[in-house]
């Protein structure tokens, strides 16, 4: 039980607001041992939709942001990586991220920041702008779409589902996304569209950020990084290959917006996994401020500035997802200056 006597679950939102404070304020210091929390979102939804309970919808990113606004100094994501290097952190620092370039980022992400009068960090992979689409996205919206009870992949290796209900669908999607997730580039794409073409679905062009919205979104005080051109698994390209996509969305978005571009985040982002040692060098020679993965924890003035970790807060009751921030807070720097992934 807690101090008002509530369970932990249904402890009072004022309780809860202090405890969050107080648990980051003391494990999240400001100045010499500053620490900063990076917040990971993708997609936030205009509607609720329960075969994408990843994506939190606009209430429910709104929450959200509240929440974080009770906990944590929100800072623009330059802003919080100088003042990292500088030692000059205020206490319980935190920045908020997006990965991919969703057009829902513009439109339903970016009017609620606003609000609140927070800055996010947009790392838009550029070769799906003004009507791309992500294989992952053609997966998602084939399976969702998908108007049969039953989905038979196996002339594909990946399987067959029963598509009887919303839990259904989304395990369906998961595991799809999963077996496709680490295959080469052209046969994960190749291997997408097959499973467009086994549900029937008419998918949407209007997924990702136009060229237009990016500018838009510049304008507005909203930051902009790079995060590839075709959004690969670095790891599973030849090392020039990731240089050349690392670079080119650098240098598009630069063209594009007229004005430097300092932030890269590694698609899928995982250490080792994801990316090499030779990326994350690759990224610091092409003269990048800093860099995102998705390795969890929090970053401190020791942590390499081109592995700066992330984390993604899923949770949608105020007490778990106050755990869930002050649990990643617990997590120590794994990739320090001087370090990189091996």
């Amino acid at each position: 039980m807690l101090p008002c006597g509530r369970a932990p679950a249904t402890c009072c939102p004022a309780m809860a607001n202090m405890i969050l404070r107080t648990l980051t304020h003391a494990l999240s210091p400001g100045g010499a041992g500053g620490r900063l929390s990076i917040f990971i979102f993708h997609r936030v939804l205009a509607r609720p939709d329960r075969t994408r309970g990843w994506d939190p919808s606009a209430l429910e990113f709104e929450r959200i942001i509240r929440w974080l606004k009770d906990g944590f100094n929100v800072l623009p994501l330059d802003h919080a990586v100088r003042r990292l290097a500088d030692q000059t952190l205020p206490a319980r620092a935190a920045a908020i991220t997006f990965d991919d370039g969703y057009a829902d980022n513009c439109t339903v992400a970016m009017p609620i920041l606003q609000a609140h009068g927070m800055v996010g960090c947009f790392f838009v992979a550029t070769g799906y702008l003004d009507g791309g689409r992500m294989w992952n996205d053609t997966v998602v919206e084939a399976v969702s779409r998908c108007r049969q009870s039953r989905l038979d992949l196996s002339a594909e290796g990946l399987g067959v589902h029963e598509l009887v209900s919303h839990t259904a669908v989304q395990q369906a999607m998961l595991r799809i996304l999963n077996d496709l997730k680490y295959r080469e580039s052209s046969a994960r794409d190749r291997a997408a569209e097959y499973v467009a073409a086994v549900a029937g679905a008419k998918l949407p062009a209007d997924l990702m950020l136009t060229a237009q919205q990016v500018r838009m979104m510049r304008r507005a005080g909203m930051l902009i990084g790079a995060h590839t051109v075709t959004h690969p698994i670095l790891s599973g390209l030849p090392v020039a290959e990731a240089r050349q996509e690392i670079s080119d969305s650098k240098h598009f978005l630069e063209a594009l917006l007229q004005e430097r571009v300092g932030f890269f985040a590694y698609p899928n982002g995982k250490p080792v996994v994801d990316y090499r040692a030779g990326d994350a060098e690759a990224v610091r020679g092409l003269g990048f401020d800093a860099a995102v993965s998705t390795a969890r924890g929090v970053a401190d003035a020791l942590s390499d500035r081109m592995q700066l970790p992330r984390f993604t807060p899923w949770q949608r009751t105020r007490f778990r997802f106050s755990a869930q921030v002050v649990q990643n807070l617990w997590q120590q720097p794994r990739l320090r200056a001087g370090q990189t992934a091996v």
